[in-house]
């Protein structure tokens, strides 16, 4: 079993403090993937894990052991980085077997290992080349076997997948989270791509300037966002955030359009309402002058702002739409189940 947990955890440099009380528990064999924009913390935390950041406050804990002080090559972790970090000079299985060298292992068990672990990962064939004469997906390959046959407790992955093109990142983080299942490895995986973690996370913990603003399942930070930042941040395209007045469950938006909510409120608050909950509807409460229109084949997103306000709404239609032009009034409808309700002061959702 390898469980990691962070009690109360902050870093700070000098003065200025990047990571401010964390405390979360991830459980054995789950796949977390840390998300924020840059500059939030993310790739700090992981280097806490690892060790190569030193803890100002708070605790850590792989298992049941505190790992404070621990050395990185104490800790039973194995970290994949951004820039792969193979030995330009080795050969494929040279690279993959360096740190079993290294831990004196017999060379039978060494030879073990890194064949076991090229078969998995598809590499057999490139053993005896140099890392300069693989593709970046085969190099990222090469960066995981060498984690995989140290047998760790922990997988930490620091943005693996960002000097990737679109389709191999695509292809890859589908072997990655495949690769997770079979090894039943606890892993954190860090990224800046909400796409990426919505898709390879069992639970995302979203950071926003040093601050988890929600730790779930992809399914609950996206259908029930803990705060406008998540509801913003959550979500391809973003979530359509109005401000607002609520009178009960009445909603009043700047330009005088009245909306109904399932949540009941009172005062100034901020609505959102997601792309896809919004429908054309000739009865529809909501008028929006259309700007530009994408064709995305599955669905088209229309980008427009409230008439008599330039607030920006986006929406998404299912298949394939022409009919929409430039300047166009549309007429939509949302239903009140739909509608998300934000405190405008603190951003904290608000609850039925």
């Amino acid at each position: 079993m390898s469980t990691v947990t962070l009690k109360s955890v902050s870093k700070s440099y000098g003065k200025v403090k990047v990571i401010h009380g964390v405390d979360v528990a991830i459980n054995d064999k789950e796949f977390v993937v840390v998300v924020g924009p840059s500059g939030c913390g993310k790739s700090t935390m992981l280097r806490m894990i690892a060790g190569l950041e030193t803890i100002t406050d708070g605790d850590l804990f792989i298992d049941d052991n505190r790992v404070n002080e621990l050395e990185p090559m104490d800790r039973n972790i194995a970290m994949v980085f951004q820039n792969y970090a193979l030995y330009p000079h080795m050969s494929v299985y040279d690279n993959m077997a360096y740190s079993l060298k290294l831990a004196k292992l017999a060379k039978s068990d060494i030879q073990d290992r890194v064949n076991k672990a090229a078969e998995l990962l598809q590499l057999s064939e490139y053993l005896d080349r140099k890392p300069r004469q693989l593709s970046g997906g085969q190099r990222q390959r090469v960066a995981m076997g060498r984690a995989i046959v140290r047998k760790p407790a922990v997988f930490l992955f620091d943005e693996p997948l960002s000097n990737l093109d679109a389709k191999l990142r695509v292809q890859m983080r589908l072997e990655i989270r495949k690769l997770q299942r079979e090894l039943g490895v606890t892993s954190v995986y860090v990224t800046h791509d909400q796409v990426e973690a919505m898709t390879l996370g069992d639970r995302l913990m979203v950071l926003n300037d040093g601050v988890v603003e929600q730790f779930g399942t992809p399914i609950e930070l996206y259908e029930q966002p803990a705060t406008l930042f998540v509801a913003e941040f959550i979500g391809s395209p973003s979530m359509n955030i109005v401000s607002a007045n609520a009178n009960g469950h009445q909603l009043t938006l700047t330009n005088g359009t009245q909306l109904e909510s399932s949540t009941s409120a009172s005062g100034p608050v901020m609505l959102g309402i997601r792309p896809e909950h919004i429908v054309q509807d000739t009865t529809g409460n909501l008028l929006v002058d259309t700007g530009m229109v994408e064709q995305l084949g599955s669905n088209t997103l229309v980008h427009g702002t409230l008439s008599d306000d330039n607030t920006p709404v986006v929406y998404s239609l299912p298949g394939i739409h022409t009919e929409q032009s430039l300047g166009e009034k549309m007429r939509l409808g949302v239903s009140q189940d739909s509608i998300h309700l934000f405190n405008s002061d603190t951003g904290q959702r608000i609850m039925s």
